[in-house]
């Protein structure tokens, strides 16, 4: 059986899509590739993600947003997209899913803790999707 490999798109690839990915690869467990991109790449994760990351044991200190590209959509057997519209590549074949999401941007932990608690049961309701082929 082929490991599935998952691909998680915001557009800075500083808060949603990086809680996304972390929160997927630490409930895989390896059952699962995981990566993240941006359509627009910020500078570095948001801090208070990390915070909010680092309080349920994920570090998500060296991660660095990534810029999408076409050769990640490719390899990609799922898709999703958090709020970058048509910024990301469409291919026939590709599973595509967008999760409306709040953008943590600007916003205190306090107000991302919730926004990270539905990633993290998309993600586990995913997961269970995924491994039950």
């Amino acid at each position: 059986m082929t490991v599935p490999e998952v691909l998680f798109v915001c557009v800075h690839n500083a808060g949603r899509s990086q809680m996304a990915a972390a929160l997927l690869a630490h409930h895989a467990g390896g059952s699962v590739r995981v990566t993240s991109a941006g359509s627009a790449p910020a500078d570095s994760v948001n801090p208070a993600v990390r915070e909010v990351m680092a309080e349920i044991g994920l570090d998500l200190s060296r991660e660095i947003p990534k810029k999408l590209s076409t050769e990640a959509v490719e390899a990609a057997d799922v898709v999703i997209t958090m709020g970058c519209g048509d910024a990301c590549p469409v291919f026939p074949g590709k599973r595509y899913l967008d999760w409306e999401l709040a953008d943590p941007a600007g916003r205190a932990a306090a107000e991302i803790r919730p926004i990270r608690d539905d990633i993290d049961a998309r993600v586990r309701a995913l997961l269970a999707e995924l491994t039950a082929r």
